[in-house]
């Protein structure tokens, strides 16, 4: 199954390792579903992405508060 996406947003990046990858944390829709923000390891022209975590607005501002 193909997985598709949208960057909504770019909101920045956290991280850059010497391969090139980088921690980004923008808002994504995924499969044509209500955006949410995505933290996630990118390769070099986003050929290829690790394994991340996605928030809602909400959980986006609880975290805010916990940290």
């Amino acid at each position: 199954m193909d997985i598709k996406y949208e960057i909504i947003e770019e909101i920045g990046v956290l991280s850059e390792n010497a391969k090139g990858w980088r921690k980004e944390i923008n808002v994504i829709s995924w499969n044509g579903t209500n955006p949410k923000y995505d933290i996630r390891d990118w390769a070099p022209g986003r050929k290829k992405m690790g394994k991340g975590v996605t928030l809602t607005a909400a959980e986006v501002e609880e975290l805010k508060k916990l940290l």
